[in-house]
């Protein structure tokens, strides 16, 4: 599912079209999520499809261990939290709507 699918596009006073920031919350820790230790080949969007069937959720497995920016590469030996419910739309629409 896509992060944005909820976002409001909104409009400039020239009428230039644009999306709401969103804000991504952290997925809450659960005793049922899974812990991994990457290798080199490791990459965001493939164990997002390893896990949760759907490579556009790289962003849940960024968020829940803080990155993912500019890259999807995990570098080696490094320990991930994989979120066990990658369904967090309904914490993204509560922590949006409550701004």
């Amino acid at each position: 599912m896509s992060r944005y699918v909820t976002n409001r596009i909104l409009q400039d006073k020239n009428g230039k079209r644009y999306y709401d920031t969103i804000i991504l919350p952290v997925p809450e820790q659960s005793s049922d999520d899974i812990y991994i230790q990457t290798t080199a080949q490791d990459r965001l969007d493939k164990l997002a499809y390893i896990f949760y069937e759907d490579e556009t959720l790289w962003w849940v497995i960024a968020t829940a261990n803080g990155l993912g920016k500019g890259t999807y590469i995990v570098p080696a030996n490094t320990r991930l939290r994989i979120p066990s419910n990658p369904n967090i739309q309904i914490q993204i629409n509560n922590t949006n709507s409550e701004r």
